[in-house]
């Protein structure tokens, strides 16, 4: 599941590791992410309002800085990429369709898809991944000012945030189904 959850946010991961130190490599950021949603969504790999969200995010982030070299864009586009998921995955809970249902009905029978111990475990691990990135957005922010951390530790933050989320969201239902069984 693991493997699983990393290459649902490839386009995400692709961008974050590409996209930095210069506007050429910004621009091939937001160009293999916009590629790497758009192939991933027709393939499936990819799913729901996260695949809408880098869609939108990668082609309007791609038109702003490439199309219309905005300056503040570029400045600014570690806020609004962690920004956009943050905003989309609390917005997924608000709506009652956690984003990670979509990945999680992968892995659980149709008959247990609308149990309120899917529905609340999938509400958890979504709002680890919506605090995470909220998390880092902060964490985007503070270091396009260059508030008190150095650039790489804000770098070794950030991974080390989506890397415990993600462990996070494959423990977690292993250690649902354990207490469950307990009881």
């Amino acid at each position: 599941m693991f493997f699983k959850l990393i290459l649902a946010f490839s386009p995400w991961l692709a961008f974050l590791l590409i996209a930095h130190d210069s506007l050429f490599r910004l621009k091939l950021g937001l160009a293999v992410g916009l590629v790497l949603s758009v192939v991933m969504g027709i393939t499936r790999l990819h799913r729901g309002i996260i695949l809408w969200v880098g869609l939108i995010f990668f082609s309007c982030a791609m038109l702003a800085v490439a199309g219309f070299n905005s300056a503040w864009t570029a400045k600014h586009m570690g806020i609004m990429a962690n920004g956009a998921m943050a905003v989309a995955t609390w917005l997924s809970i608000i709506i009652k369709k956690p984003f990670t249902m979509d990945y999680a009905r992968q892995h659980t029978e149709p008959s247990l898809w609308a149990s309120p111990l899917f529905i609340q475990t999938n509400i958890v691990i979504t709002a680890v991944w919506g605090l995470a990135f909220t998390f880092n957005t902060i964490l985007a922010w503070g270091k396009m000012e260059h508030f008190v951390l150095s650039e790489l530790a804000y770098e070794v933050i950030t991974y080390t945030v989506l890397i415990g989320t993600a462990s996070f969201t494959s423990w977690y239902p292993a250690h649902i189904h354990r207490v469950k069984a307990q009881n």
